[in-house]
């Protein structure tokens, strides 16, 4: 009987602590919502389930020795910024950059939509987090995943976890933050507008614009180099013609590889002890606050330009200028359709979507540039 005991002594749950059992709940809580709601599975599945893992007592995937898997993880695939910028090597690889091409002009939504990360920035400061905390968080913002992970890890590492969480949560849940904000800044008439369909881009000119972007971004903003090369890299391996075999690799062996070498390695950062904390709850108000924001600022740039194209842009494609590609211009394809069943809005929604991927990279390493001195 006593060895009953002491088995029972020494299992996990003599050992559960109350915030261990909420986070295991939590993690069970995202796996099923995300199999039940297909809520953004690739990443939330293994990340519900990378949660309830690091919060099993004696488990040993925490601890830096050997047997710590999510330990190493974190140290040489997250750390090291390996597994954001293999990340966003393989979304330039599945980028279609050509309805940015095609109408430049929609990048002016992309541009201010970014304005809702300054602004949580500014209240994070008023909250009471440090500058670089706070650049963190605005971060968020702009609904670009890897970069998201990249800024944290250089400017706010104890933050990762309640940061990055954050982001990805809110990007599976823009079908419900968008369309109240949507419908609230326009007109039963202004959702109804047809525009006229996308001119074709030619492979010469979406390679010139690869190479120009990537030589200048990267001579302008040396701290994003990484950023910028892989994404366009990626990117020029799809559009080459040439390189198939290597684009799809990129597209999809590499990026599930990272996609799992990220949420297992963040799964470090989400014991109880390092995720319930009162910072938690204000960096999920303010992640919240700027994905509505941004929503908000991407909308009232839209109808400036609908103004001055004299009714010629669906003011709901302002709504994509958030970096979640491809929820949000989802989003717009199915609001477009509710007011107009003729409508076909996705492939302009694409166009300031993918501009933000650029727009909130080149804020991400502005802002990491003047703090890094």
């Amino acid at each position: 009987m006593s060895a009953v005991f002491q088995l029972l002594a020494d299992s996990g749950f003599a050992q559960l602590s109350p915030g261990q059992a909420v986070m295991i709940a939590v993690g069970l809580v995202l796996v099923i919502l995300s199999i039940s709601r297909d809520l953004e599975p690739l990443l939330l599945i293994p990340l519900g389930f990378g949660i309830v893992l690091a919060n099993i007592p004696l488990s040993g995937l925490l601890d830096p020795a050997p047997g710590g898997i999510f330990y190493y993880l974190f140290q040489y695939t997250i750390l090291n910024n390996f597994a954001p910028i293999f990340l966003f090597f393989g979304v330039g690889a599945m980028t279609d950059l050509g309805p940015l091409l095609a109408r430049p002009s929609l990048f002016l939504i992309s541009a201010l939509a970014q304005a809702g990360q300054f602004l949580v920035l500014l209240l994070a400061l008023v909250l009471g987090f440090g500058l670089k905390q706070a650049a963190a968080i605005g971060i968020i913002a702009g609904a670009n995943g890897p970069v998201t992970v990249f800024m944290a890890t250089h400017l706010a590492p104890e933050l990762l976890g309640p940061i990055v969480v954050t982001a990805y949560l809110y990007m599976a849940l823009v079908h419900l933050i968008q369309p109240p904000i949507m419908r609230l800044l326009t007109t039963a008439e202004e959702r109804k507008i047809a525009m006229a369909q996308l001119r074709q881009v030619s492979r010469q000119e979406r390679i010139g614009f690869i190479l120009a972007v990537t030589v200048l971004a990267c001579l302008l903003l040396p701290v994003g180099t990484p950023l910028f090369a892989f994404f366009m890299a990626g990117n020029l391996l799809r559009e080459s013609g040439r390189t198939d075999r290597l684009a799809g690799a990129a597209a999809n062996e590499i990026t599930n590889l990272f996609i799992l070498c990220l949420v297992f390695g963040l799964s470090y950062t989400l014991a109880a002890d390092q995720f319930l904390h009162r910072q938690t709850l204000l960096i999920l108000g303010l992640g919240l606050l700027g994905f509505a924001s941004a929503t908000a600022f991407g909308i009232l740039m839209a109808k400036v330009l609908n103004y001055f194209s004299r009714g010629q842009v669906n003011p709901l494609i302002g709504a994509a200028g958030l970096a979640a590609v491809p929820h949000s211009p989802r989003v717009v394809q199915i609001e477009g359709r509710k007011a107009n069943p003729d409508n076909f809005l996705i492939m302009h929604a694409m166009g300031p979507n993918l501009g933000a991927i650029i727009a909130s990279s080149v804020v991400a390493c502005v802002i990491y540039s003047l703090l890094a001195h």
